[in-house]
């Protein structure tokens, strides 16, 4: 299992790279509606909440800001996700390279899953300060407040105020949700590539309308493992500094207690609806990337 391209980290990281521009650009819009869902506050006695559910956030987002209001925050994750996703596909593709005695070995599932886990522990360095400078752009339109100008001026923000530290609040809880998750999202590529590759036919010819629907099905599961740890994420990194002085404790206890166990589910159904054509698009910018680098060495 795993065979296809021949396995180089270095072309994994540009062809990562790109097909992290098309993951964005589909699914930046329903992204902010997960943040938002996942952040409103909860209501006072007598008030109902903010949305009530994915549709009516999307409903509401649209009629108050237009649709650019479903892009907002979208040029931090733009300018980081190309690095971001680089560096995610050159993990994985070092972190399978590791563990092959010879270039043409086949990968066990176990192999493919801790290959994915050292592509989440890759990524965290750059993702964890992309998503908190997101996160506050995003919400910030819910507050009335306009705090930050852009992405920028938040980042210099939370530098004069915080340090680096501030910067990159929220790390150890990206790691907790991307490690499991990014090796679930690889594995669950590879095995749905070759179980739709045809009897004969090698997985590197494998048809565009079939790496969408793995890189699609990917996605999904990706984010049934994730989506706890994505909650917390998000509630810690748009906090006060000082609201949750014990880290991640603080904002399971606390939102446990007040909203349920369900709360950690937050955003579910507008994540599903997301994750399918925003991986899709991720692993097909990927595999036609890949595709060309091996035509031009080819022709080189």
């Amino acid at each position: 299992m795993g065979k296809g391209h021949r396995i180089s980290p270095l072309r994994n990281f540009y062809a990562g790279g790109v097909g992290g521009v098309c993951l964005i650009l589909a699914g930046h819009p329903l992204d902010t509606v997960k943040v938002r869902l996942q952040t409103q506050p909860k209501p006072v006695p007598g008030c109902s909440l903010l949305y009530r559910g994915a549709f009516d956030c999307l409903r509401k987002t649209v009629a108050r800001e237009g649709l650019l209001g479903l892009y907002k925050g979208m040029a931090a994750p733009i300018i980081g996700i190309t690095p971001i996703t680089a560096v995610v596909f050159f993990g994985y593709g070092l972190g399978k390279k590791l563990q092959q005695k010879h270039p043409e070995d086949p990968l066990s599932h176990g192999q493919l899953f801790a290959a994915g886990m050292l592509a989440g522990v890759f990524s965290t360095a750059i993702i964890s300060p992309v998503e908190r400078v997101k996160c506050l752009l995003q919400i910030q339109a819910n507050s009335g407040e306009i705090k930050y100008t852009g992405p920028g001026d938040c980042v210099r923000q939370l530098y004069r105020s915080s340090g680096l530290q501030g910067i990159y609040k929220g790390t150890v809880l990206t790691l907790l949700r991307d490690v499991p998750a990014t090796g679930v999202y690889f594995l669950s590529y590879e095995w749905l590539k070759d179980l739709l590759t045809p009897q004969g036919q090698s997985v590197s010819e494998l048809s565009a309308p079939r790496i969408l629907f793995a890189g699609g099905m990917a996605g999904i599961f990706n984010w049934v493992v994730a989506i706890p740890a994505d909650v917390l994420k998000s509630r810690f990194q748009t906090a006060p500094d000082a609201m949750y002085p014990n880290g991640f404790r603080d904002v399971l206890r606390d939102l446990v207690r007040d909203e349920g166990i369900g709360s950690l589910y937050k955003g579910f159904s507008v994540v599903m609806l997301r994750a399918f054509p925003a991986n899709a698009a991720c692993f097909l910018g990927f595999e036609l990337s890949m595709r060309f680098l091996d035509w031009m060495s080819d022709k080189a």
